[in-house]
């Protein structure tokens, strides 16, 4: 399997002067073969490729004004026009939007490849340079794995961190349990499970809401393109910093726990990206990180023999009565208990469709039946399986 390691690193001086100016020229070129594709496209109703794109980078090269894409390494140039090769290959699949132009204020990353790094004595020297990373080994690598890929990323908060993929035998399927769980994902409760557990929403963004107006505050009052405006710019990109990291490690160890106690695990396929549309609910949903929660799901039932079963989102989880299979017609999102009108059982919205969800994707595993009703607005696929190889 493969799995990346990331480390935080705090270069010489001479390295990061070296990495700036190697981000610098990657996002140069990434810009500039974007602008290209652009620019034939609407003028001349060309598709240029990533090897058009090659062959510009190589006469750009050559030209006075840009010699000093020459004195970096060509790998993160080369890998930064293949990954907006990617970018238009998912936009054209409908996968993603049209790409955007980098902007240094983001901050920035390099890709090395093997031909542009030396993994020895377990340290990494990157082209050009001399010297080793310093890198704090927060955890260590298994032994006789080597690096395949190395990403250096430098954050818009200032702090850099370099990403080691490696192909890691250590990872091993779990132990076999006889469990399984269904998850329904809110607001107010992140996720309630059919065992009838709710786990609470953490709301980490409006934990830190009154800091980061604060800080924004202060940045709108600087003098654009002051050295003030640059280190309030730091100060608010410290704060997304911080929101960001408090809910990954939230999530990381949810899931993980998660992936222990159960062998198959049954979510929703939800359409996050038309649901955040909706304004009033846009910035809570966000701040869930919903999509998060499920793709770390995805992949850590890959790596220990777990099974993700996601099941049709026309499925009228919160609206069937877990007890008879009444559906209601309608069901406000104010209303969070409710009494089934042809049993008379009291359900809890959020349990209830947990257990419907359970109950749907354990007819999917089994039977392979859809778990759409028959009035539903969807005639796509019932369901989707994911299972590991």
């Amino acid at each position: 399997m493969e799995k990346a390691y990331r480390y935080r690193f705090y270069p010489t001086a001479e390295q990061e002067n070296l990495l700036r100016r190697t981000m610098g020229c990657a996002r140069l070129v990434y810009n500039k073969a974007l602008a290209a594709r652009t620019e034939a496209w609407y003028e001349h109703q060309e598709r240029v490729g990533y090897s058009q794109t090659s062959s510009m980078l190589t006469n750009w090269k050559k030209e006075e004004e840009l010699d000093f894409l020459n004195e970096v390494s060509c790998v993160p140039l080369q890998q930064g026009l293949r990954h907006l090769q990617t970018a238009f290959t998912n936009f054209f699949a409908g996968r993603a939007k049209y790409p955007n132009f980098k902007r240094k204020q983001n901050g920035g990353s390099a890709e090395f490849t093997k031909s542009a790094f030396r993994w020895k004595d377990r340290q990494v020297f990157l082209a050009k340079c001399t010297t080793p990373l310093p890198i704090r080994w927060s955890k260590k690598i298994p032994s006789e794995c080597s690096p395949s890929t190395i990403t250096v990323k430098l954050t818009p908060a200032g702090r850099w961190f370099v990403s080691l993929i490696v192909d890691d035998y250590t990872i091993k399927p779990l132990p076999e349990i006889d469990k399984s769980i269904g998850l329904d994902v809110g607001i107010a409760s992140l996720i309630a499970t059919s065992d009838g557990e709710k786990i609470a929403n953490p709301k980490h963004f409006k934990k830190l809401r009154k800091k980061l107006k604060k800080k924004q505050k202060t940045l709108a009052g600087k003098q654009k393109g002051s050295n003030n405006r640059e280190k309030a710019r730091v100060q608010v990109a410290k704060v997304y910093a911080q929101i960001t990291d408090a809910r990954q490690d939230f999530l990381h160890k949810l899931t993980t726990q998660i992936i222990r106690e159960n062998q198959t695990i049954v979510v929703e396929d939800l359409a996050i990206k038309n649901m955040v549309k909706n304004h009033k609910l846009a910035l809570v949903i966000s701040d869930a990180s919903w999509g998060e929660l499920i793709r770390q799901l995805s992949y850590k039932c890959e790596w220990y023999g777990r099974e993700l079963i996601k099941i049709d989102r026309w499925f009228p989880s919160s609206k069937r009565c877990g007890n008879c299979g009444h559906i209601v017609e309608k069901l406000p999102l104010n209303i969070r208990e409710w009494d089934c009108l042809k049993c008379g059982t009291n359900h809890d919205r959020d349990i209830n469709a947990a257990k419907n969800i359970l109950a749907a994707g354990l007819a999917v595993s089994v039977c392979g039946a859809t778990a759409r009703p028959k009035e539903s607005k969807s005639r796509k696929a019932g369901a989707t399986k994911q299972k590991p190889n």
